[in-house]
């Protein structure tokens, strides 16, 4: 009979307890039939026997052996493979498992919230991409959601193979992603699907290391107080009143044909949520913390938008954080900016959607890191815009140039510096790619401008040459500042000829809507 992963028993057990006897050799989840290994690169592979246990590993020409220790735990590494397969992965310890159609190729952790975990069956002409998903040698992990304060160490899943059965599952911004790496490279790609929705940024980072940093002693101490106040039963007895309430009252709206009153909402267990520090971390992210991989695509920031001050050292908190602990390196982390939401305003104004996007771009200062701007792509009515394609096109542009050598324009035109003369300013662009470009009409939409006064109106702007661009406006004689697709939802066309937009930006470091938010 077949064995796969299967859940790990506890082996911390009071000393008057007899030690944990493992009648199986077991594997974690992420190993399983249909998997794909990270090529040209060790692959740990791990599980748990009874202690002393002696574990042969084998795949292909290699063979590798390693002893369950104390608490019954065992690891190999695999030596470096170059793409391909079919292979079988096999396993003899107390017993043996047999892990099936095992590929080696591109492997990348698709993670954050919402957008990411948004799937192909939602995603614009799903039913297209439905028909056509035909891609065998791409493979989908989903891990499922749950919060933890401990480390867990396994998971339920199981990988699956792409095909028109089983694509509208995965994450869209990840499969598009992948299939651009898959058609591009011709190697095997496997997507680890982590992806929470609605989760914060504080969820994903190891709880030790927010609670050490003074940064986010506020933050702590907050949820201190939930943890030791918020008592869930008590908040589902007064959520069964609140509800056996409502029924008596629709019962008389009914009969006095009145108006039927909206139905309370069940409260939410803050406590095994996606917002508390650490519990993502340790739910979604440690049982697969060590497999091999190339990198990590990430969408999220929605959730840390009123925080968004915070944001630039948080995420590159969670970053190092993610990195320090696979134990792989710097390896390449992209994310993508928020998309342009919400109520377009007639005036320029302060947004924190703005700044949020503004400590994304500031991240970019970490090692082998890349950006995919969207602002063209969002919806006003919508946080999650159907649109999934584009996204992940622009991901693998980062990845297709930055980690596998192509040569094509991958990053979105950033500000790199301004000088002001005679009432005009003049800014300079980094990472311009093809040149400096507009979309639909000639002239630069969505620049603002300010003087000593801080108060911001539309400016006018003009392509002076690939990398520069003048602004100015006959209402502000002596400028200070220059702002450009600074809202919630911009109006604004500046891109590149390969059509990437311009990064949003401002010239001055004045203080947000955010900067004391902690």
């Amino acid at each position: 009979m077949k064995l796969i992963c299967r859940l790990v028993l506890p082996v911390i057990l009071a000393l008057v307890v007899p030690a944990v006897a493992f009648a199986d050799v077991e594997l974690c989840h992420v190993f399983t039939d249909h998997m794909v290994l990270q090529r040209n690169r060790q692959n740990p592979v791990w599980g748990w026997d009874a202690p002393g246990t002696k574990v042969m590993v084998t795949i292909k020409d290699q063979k590798h052996e390693a002893t369950a220790d104390a608490n019954g735990r065992w690891q190999v590494k695999l030596d470096a493979m170059k793409a391909g397969g079919p292979f079988v992965l096999k396993v003899s310890g107390s017993s043996d498992v047999t892990i099936q159609d095992v590929l080696v190729g591109e492997v990348w952790v698709c993670s954050g919230q919402s957008n990411m975990a948004f799937t192909v069956g939602s995603s614009t002409d799903a039913d297209l991409e439905t028909l056509t998903a035909r891609y065998p040698r791409i493979r989908h992990l989903r891990i499922p959601n749950r919060a933890s304060q401990k480390h867990e160490k396994d998971f339920n899943g199981a990988w699956t193979v792409c095909s028109p059965q089983t694509v509208r599952s995965y994450t869209g911004v990840g499969y598009f992603f992948g299939l651009e790496i898959h058609q591009a490279l011709g190697v095997p790609v496997g997507l680890i699907n982590n992806s929470w929705g609605g989760s914060s940024a504080e969820a994903w980072v190891r709880r030790d290391l927010l609670e050490k940093d003074e940064r986010y002693t506020e933050l702590m101490k907050r949820w201190a107080g939930i943890e030791k106040t918020y008592d869930h039963e008590k908040a589902m007895a007064k959520y069964a009143q609140q509800l056996k309430n409502w029924q008596e009252a629709v019962k008389k709206a009914k009969a006095e044909k009145k108006p039927i009153p909206g139905r309370p909402r069940a409260p939410r267990n803050p406590l095994t949520g996606n917002h508390r520090p650490g519990n993502l971390y340790g739910g979604c992210l440690y049982p697969v913390i060590g497999y091999g991989i190339r990198g990590t695509i990430w969408y999220q920031g929605e959730s840390n938008a009123s925080r968004a001050y915070q944001y630039r050292h948080l995420f590159p908190l969670m970053i190092n954080n993610w990195r320090q602990d696979w134990k792989q390196g710097d390896f390449p982390f992209y994310w993508v900016s928020l998309a342009d939401y919400r109520r377009e305003v007639p005036e320029p104004g302060e947004s924190t959607w703005a700044e949020l996007r503004e400590a994304q771009t500031m991240t970019l200062s970490l090692p082998h890191t890349g950006e995919a701007i969207i602002t063209d792509l969002g919806e006003a009515d919508d946080i999650h815009p159907r649109n999934k394609r584009d996204v992940g096109k622009r991901l693998a542009r980062l990845a297709l140039a930055q980690d596998y050598g192509y040569k094509i324009v991958n990053r979105s035109p950033r500000y790199l510096s301004h000088t002001i003369k005679d009432g005009k300013v003049i800014i300079k662009f980094q990472d311009v790619g093809d040149g400096l470009d507009t979309f639909d009409v000639r002239e630069p939409i969505g620049l603002a401008i300010a003087g000593e006064d801080r108060k911001f109106v539309k400016a006018q702007g003009k392509i002076l040459s690939n990398d520069t661009l003048l602004v100015w406006s006959d209402q502000v004689k002596n400028p200070v500042s220059v702002r450009y697709a600074w809202a919630d939802n911009p109006v604004c066309n500046l891109q590149n000829r390969t059509g990437l937009p311009v990064t949003p930006f401002r010239t001055d470091d004045w203080p947000g809507l955010t900067v004391n938010a902690k």
